[in-house]
């Protein structure tokens, strides 16, 4: 149709969201968007160049005057102004109805992170995404217990696979199509109306931007959209995760770009982690140790959050902490005093620090994070006021990435493989968000892993018993770790595939970019 090919399994779903008024949609985003998206990614591997090269990101001079001028975003719609504690999880049925009703103020529906994107799973988000908005959203599971949505539902936010990634089975003139312009533009086009009918609207969560032209083009793809549908401009609401150190430099330049849209910025703290082993990878100087020791009290997080607190302060945004991603035991109750202690712990210093909110990955989480929120912003909805002009965060402080008494165990090794080639067998079989040791990992972890490995062999780290961390012990733990999880029951045939890709990442000679996009070959 005009260009547009689905080159996809038959799924009888996939009739409630592609049809031909959808396709036309997603064909003028495509058409309009297409080339500047290309560009923006060429530029992206121009920067990359750029800093393999030994340039260092820096706060811009030509942006200077949106920094030192005084102005603030819209004001937030009544329900996300309030955004104590929000939940997130894949577009799964049965998990988006525990989440909605977990007692959250926010969900954010997750096509990203959280999503194995083989087209059944995109399209049935998708699906599932319309029941919950017109609250038809019901789940019977095989033992027939039956789920369906309560009377109070948690805010319902969108977050669209990121610029980098395409959707494969939707071709545009013979090429795939950006996976983010395919998931806004079809939850986007079934569901505006009927949201801003309802007294809610369009929102959406951003992910992985790199600086602030990436942020204008979604500023103008919104606006393209509400245009098309007829729908006020201003009515989409979309917060960015600041989720890449180059990000980190342009955090006001992203608001100001988004100002009639942005609802706020969140500290996206495990892709955080990841982009800057991602940017220096070459540079021993960034070697990081455990990921276990990298909390957000070491300096350079630190730093970096709270100057998102203040910057989204000063411009009247929310500030969203970080993910509290542990899973509750069924079976160990001091394990879930120990972790919940911590999740108290970490939780109660965001408070402090000034945010308005934070990240659970799952429902037990919520009233924890809940009552430490509503200790600090006691009958105030947000933190706003707050506006942090004690904090100073120069560019040095960004980067300066040592960690007293950082280290790198046998068991982080160890861990980093297990932990990523569990993840990878799991999204090979369709499954974005799994529980592994009683943390929910995706691919933000998985990332971490599979780059901190990498980065180990590729400057000779030593463990902290002088072992050289080299690509012949990482290939024996690897082997060892398959053997365990198959004699374990788990798939063979599917973790032989993760390890071979687990494997050609960290073995490779020029570091890969994304996991995800060696991965999605593999399963499409």
């Amino acid at each position: 149709m005009n260009g547009i090919t689905i080159r996809a399994p038959e799924i009888s779903e996939a009739r409630q969201i592609i049809t031909p008024d959808s396709l036309q949609f997603l064909e003028l985003l495509a058409r309009h968007f297409g080339p500047r998206r290309k560009a923006l990614l060429q530029r992206r591997r121009e920067i990359q160049q750029c800093l393999r090269a030994g340039t260092l990101p820096d706060f811009l001079e030509e942006t200077r005057p949106v920094r030192e001028r005084s102005w603030t975003v819209a004001p937030a719609p009544v329900d996300l102004n309030d955004r104590r504690v929000e939940i997130t999880g894949p577009v799964e049925r049965k998990m988006m109805i525990n989440a909605l009703n977990s007692g959250a103020r926010v969900f954010m529906a997750d096509f990203e992170d959280a999503l194995s994107p083989p087209w059944s799973n995109v399209i049935a988000g998708q699906v599932n995404c319309m029941e919950a908005v017109r609250r038809t959203l019901e789940y019977a599971s095989p033992e027939g217990k039956r789920y369906h949505l309560a009377e109070k539902l948690a805010t319902l936010v969108v977050r669209p696979r990121g610029w980098h990634l395409e959707e494969k089975h939707v071709l545009l003139d013979g090429e795939p199509l950006s996976a983010s312009l395919f998931d806004f533009g079809l939850f986007f086009f079934h569901n505006a109306r009927e949201l801003l009918a309802r007294g809610s609207g369009p929102y959406f969560y951003l992910p992985k931007l790199e600086n602030h032209l990436e942020a204008r083009l979604w500023n103008e793809v919104f606006d393209l959209s509400q245009d098309a549908l007829g729908i006020p401009r201003g009515s989409i609401r979309a917060t960015v995760l600041i989720e890449t150190i180059l990000a980190a430099y342009e955090m006001d330049e992203i608001l100001y770009e988004l100002r009639d849209h942005a609802a706020g910025l969140n500290a996206g703290r495990w892709d955080y982690l990841f982009s800057i082993i991602k940017n220096f990878h070459d540079r021993p100087e960034f070697l990081l140790p455990d990921r276990s020791q990298l909390t957000m009290t070491v300096p350079f997080m630190r730093a970096y959050t709270e100057l998102l607190v203040k910057t989204c302060h000063r411009r009247g945004a929310h500030a969203i902490g970080g993910m509290a991603a542990f899973i509750p035991s069924r079976r160990d109750p001091q394990v879930n005093e120990i972790a919940l202690a911590k999740v108290r712990e970490d939780k109660t210093r965001e408070a402090r620090a000034g945010f308005d909110g934070a990240w659970v990955a799952h429902p037990d989480l919520v009233p924890v994070v809940s009552e430490v929120f509503e200790t600090v912003l006691q009958k105030n909805p947000n933190q706003k006021q707050r506006q942090r002009d004690d904090v100073e965060v120069g560019r040095d402080q960004l980067l300066d990435v040592r960690v007293p008494g950082g280290r790198i165990t046998e068991a982080g090794l160890r861990g980093n493989i297990s932990v990523a080639l569990q993840y990878l067998a799991a999204w090979l079989g369709g499954s974005g968000a799994v529980a592994i040791n009683n943390l929910m990992e995706d691919a933000a972890t998985a990332e971490i892993a599979r780059s901190q490995l990498w980065q180990w062999i590729r400057h000779r780290a030593t463990t902290e018993s002088d072992e050289p961390i080299t690509l012949e012990r990482c290939r024996a733990i690897l082997r060892e770790e398959r053997t365990r999880l198959e004699n374990s029951g788990s798939d063979p045939q599917r973790l032989g595939t993760a390890a071979e890709l687990l494997e050609s990442m960290f073995a490779a000679e020029v570091f890969p970019e994304f996991l995800t996009l060696a991965a999605y070959q593999k399963l499409v």
